[in-house]
């Protein structure tokens, strides 16, 4: 048993801090959503079904 291999995961991109922001004419823009409980530098993941904080845990469930 201790022989048996698994076959490796597949490694998901990740995405750069700088796809976060987008600049026009000297202003810079939030792409992502901020936590509401972390306040306003913590970036939320954007899932499938929901958006979560990575720090805190908080979570928004998407509406189908």
């Amino acid at each position: 048993m201790a022989d048996e291999k698994k076959a490796p995961k597949a490694k998901t991109p990740r995405k750069a801090k700088k796809d976060a922001y987008k600049i026009e004419g000297g202003k810079v823009t939030r792409l992502k959503k901020h936590c509401p409980k972390c306040g306003p530098g913590v970036f939320m993941a954007e899932h499938d079904d929901r958006v979560s904080c990575g720090k805190c845990g908080y979570t928004e469930f998407k509406k189908k």
